[in-house]
């Protein structure tokens, strides 16, 4: 992989965390406004006709998208990943922006903690250092036995605990299947699911909000875009330490917007929990270069 290539693959990965800001901060006055569900569903059939697009102008097809061998685990990515936007723009709303993604930044280590007794993975002490470093970083931010605790945090750590597991399950769909088939799955049944919850929680909404809600769609399928495009170029390894840039992008678009504080504890847990992730994605890095040698 050439130094250019690298370099594409970074830019399009600190793009789409940007576009993902974006739809963060609208996903996070929309559900302050209406109903989540209603909210989410909108979002994803918005991002069902983007996978349905994108699969059929691929070879094959739509048929060929939707062969699987393994239909129950791509059913269970896809409804577990409707749970977990679900809980996460519910931790926009209650805990705020900030810290839930300072909490969320530390799905990387939990998928690193899984990936031993699910998938079998060799994690060294190194990773396992990093893992414990990052849930320290967790408990700084959460303060348990504090005053001033915030239970609404849990929401947020449950949301990167079902963002982890579907990681996991992404990872054993791709040994059968293709990230073409995966990427349709998770699109048309996340779309069925969140409709057959959404429609009980249909409620009017507002003109400029309909104008919002189209921005909303807009960046979801564009933030996929530029990710599809970022791994076509590289590996994902290479640039998941940019990945963090959301949590920036989020800052900055907090504190003015929604009137947040970056508060001296999560600025401190958020730090040592991304240290850890960068600690634990350059170990797993070498890993592979070393597998692949």
């Amino acid at each position: 992989m050439s130094r250019d290539t690298l370099n594409r693959g970074i830019a399009l990965m600190i793009a789409a965390c940007f576009t993902f800001a974006m739809q963060d901060g609208i996903s996070r006055h929309l559900a302050g406004e209406y109903n989540v569900f209603m909210v989410v569903m909108i979002r994803y059939w918005f991002f069902a006709a983007f996978v349905l697009v994108v699969a059929a102008r691929k070879a094959g097809g739509l048929r060929a998208a939707a062969a699987t061998a393994q239909p129950m685990l791509q059913i269970t990515r896809g409804l577990l990943l409707i749970a977990e936007i679900c809980v996460t723009v519910v931790a926009f709303v209650m805990l705020g922006l900030i810290p839930t993604h300072a909490i969320f930044a530390s799905f990387p280590l939990i998928i690193a903690a899984l990936s031993g007794p699910v998938l079998g993975e060799k994690v060294g002490p190194w990773r396992w250092g990093a893992i414990g470093v990052g849930f320290l970083g967790i408990l700084v931010i959460l303060r348990p036995g504090v005053a001033v605790f915030e239970p609404e945090a849990l929401i947020a750590l449950g949301a990167a605990f079902l963002w982890a597991i579907y990681g996991i399950l992404t990872r054993l769909a791709a040994r059968r299947d293709t990230s073409a088939t995966s990427f349709f799955w998770t699109g048309t049944v996340g779309a069925v699911g969140m409709t057959v919850v959404g429609l009980w929680f249909w409620e009017p909404m507002r003109g400029p909000d309909w104008g919002w809600m189209a921005v909303l769609c807009v960046t979801g399928a564009l933030g996929h875009w530029l990710l599809i495009r970022c791994y076509e170029l590289v590996e994902a390894s290479a640039v998941q330490p940019f990945a963090y840039f959301q949590l920036v992008f989020v800052t900055m678009m907090a504190i003015p917007v929604f009137g947040e504080t970056l508060e001296t504890n999560v600025a401190i847990g958020a730090a040592m929990v991304i240290g850890a992730g960068l600690v634990a994605a350059w170990r797993e890095r070498r890993a592979e270069r070393a597998a692949t040698s």
